[in-house]
């Protein structure tokens, strides 16, 4: 058995919604165990028999599409997340402001040719690491002001990506490793 925390993207945001309790009865539609949904922004965890991360963001992207909502989800083990968390680039500023660093989680390796183009097109104050298929962001003034965002569109950065922000990657963590409490 395995156990999964799936990351929907864009859920309860801009007229996209999906209530929790329909998430979870929609994974334990698909025989998954031990369903947990965590916050209103689409993450939900689980135990299923599937070990191949692909045919189970295919198979939540499937039923999520059944139910009319067309999404990506991007899955992570909790040995990934724990992972996650012990590469953080930024030990002093996730205790200080956790709410401003952000984990964006891609399908595939974050490209280093974007990285490196950015500061042609943007000189804001965040600070961006990749490694393998996370990109981790320090919005040191905040998130609500930051042209990021947009600098990171304008140069065609992976669409099938999904944001947390460290406070709830930390929470995801620990309710796959501690389903019960």
């Amino acid at each position: 058995m395995m156990r999964w925390a799936a990351l929907l993207k864009g859920v309860n945001l801009n007229g996209r919604k999906l209530p929790m309790a329909d998430l979870k009865a929609l994974v334990e539609g698909l025989g998954y165990r031990e369903v947990a949904t965590l916050l209103a922004s689409g993450n939900v965890v689980f135990a299923c028999d599937e070990t191949d991360g692909a045919k189970v963001e295919a198979a939540l992207e499937a039923a999520l599409d059944g139910y009319g909502l067309k999404t990506d989800v991007v899955v992570r083990s909790a040995a990934d997340l724990r992972a996650i968390l012990a590469a953080n680039p930024f030990p002093e500023a996730t205790p200080a402001r956790p709410n401003h660093v952000v984990v964006l989680f891609h399908r595939d390796s974050v490209p280093a040719d974007l990285l490196d183009a950015l500061p042609e097109i943007y000189q804001g104050r965040e600070t961006l690491i990749a490694h393998g298929r996370e990109l981790y962001i320090d919005y040191i003034d905040g998130i609500g002001a930051s042209k990021l965002p947009q600098a990171m569109a304008k140069l065609k950065f992976p669409q099938l990506a999904t944001a947390r922000n460290w406070n709830t990657v930390v929470k995801l963590t620990a309710l796959l490793e501690h389903p019960h409490g």
